[in-house]
């Protein structure tokens, strides 16, 4: 497949997520062309003209999804939420790739039986983790220092001070209610405001973490083994926020557990992306695109099935690739 010859649909693709997915994908391929779709085209209109080779058209996904209306799509992105599974679905269908961000864990069902019952040509990705499958691809890599693993606490901080904010509120409303946690080696659904913890943030201040259903309690699960596994949403002060810069979107990564070396220990790391919410989202997405396409240098996925983030992007050290996006690691404390 030639790079001229791609083409790639973004749906909510003028949107805070969505235009930074574009603009990544754009910096690395000047030739895909690039479709962001939405309920406004117009408001996508500007965009399409600085990214070039784009445009702009009408996409309400309550009213249905046609794919008719566009000619050769190479891949899907969804930078919005799909709860009724028509663009997996039709990706499926149709042979496409498809790259989803906002699924819980009891939302996938219907695309895995669709996966038992038709050939999957194309790579179809689950990435309803936070910020599409980056916090999880790290904790796969902080992992590889530890023998076994007992326990795997994480979390997202939201500053309220991030553009992205609406979008945030909108999305946690229905994330934060009933979570999947995994507790004891057992696993469980709680109420989020019944199984709070209290998380020490960066600046020696304490925030109330509210358990979510995000597809990295399952991921992690499958990869550590570890028999305490738990996401948790904070909202409070970024590091950016605390040093007079815009505000951040921090992760937070605890694991406890044997050292390859023998030792116990309890590993403490702080990511923190500079550009915040929206940015760190759209990295995530532009990571498991350029695989699926092989953009700068990758080899095509081109192997149809059903993907996670941790297993089709395959950075031996993505700590220091992030760090190519203004995403670092702030603390790493043993």
């Amino acid at each position: 497949m030639e790079s001229q010859e791609k083409r790639i649909l973004i749906i909510g693709g003028y949107g805070q997520v969505g235009s930074n997915i574009a603009r990544l994908i754009r910096k690395a391929d000047l030739t895909i062309e690039l479709i962001l779709a939405g309920r406004n085209p117009r408001k996508g209109e500007l965009l399409a003209k600085e990214l070039t080779h784009a445009e702009t058209v009408y996409v309400n996904l309550e009213e249905g999804f046609n794919l008719d209306q566009f000619r050769n799509i190479d891949l899907i992105i969804s930078a919005l939420g799909d709860h009724s599974n028509i663009l997996r679905e039709t990706a499926i269908l149709n042979d496409i790739a498809c790259i989803t961000v906002s699924e819980l864990a009891d939302e996938i069902s219907p695309t895995t039986f669709l996966s038992l019952h038709k050939t999957i040509a194309a790579p179809i990705v689950f990435a309803g983790h936070w910020q599409a499958g980056l916090l999880t691809i790290i904790v796969k890599q902080l992992a590889t220092k530890f023998s076994h693993i007992s326990r795997v606490e994480t979390a997202g901080l939201y500053d309220e001070k991030d553009p992205v904010g609406p979008l945030v509120t909108d999305e946690v409303t229905g994330f934060v209610g009933r979570a999947l946690i995994r507790q004891d080696g057992k696993w469980l659904h709680v109420e989020s405001k019944a199984n709070t913890r209290l998380i020490d943030l960066y600046d020696g201040s304490s925030a109330v973490g509210y358990p979510m259903g995000t597809l990295d309690v399952p991921s992690i699960a499958a990869f550590t083994g570890a028999g305490n596994i738990r996401f948790d949403f904070i909202v409070g002060d970024s590091i950016g926020s605390g040093k007079g810069l815009e505000a951040s979107h921090d992760l937070y990564i605890e694991i406890e557990g044997i050292l390859l070396s023998g030792a116990k220990k309890k590993f403490r790391t702080i990511i923190s992306g500079s550009r915040g919410n929206s940015h760190f989202t759209a990295v995530g997405v532009y990571l498991i695109t350029e695989k699926i396409l092989g953009l700068k240098g990758q080899s095509e996925q081109k192997t149809g099935g059903l993907y996670l983030p941790e297993t089709i992007v395959s950075e031996d050290n993505i700590i220091k690739r992030l760090s190519e996006f203004g995403i670092n690691t702030i603390e790493d404390i043993g």
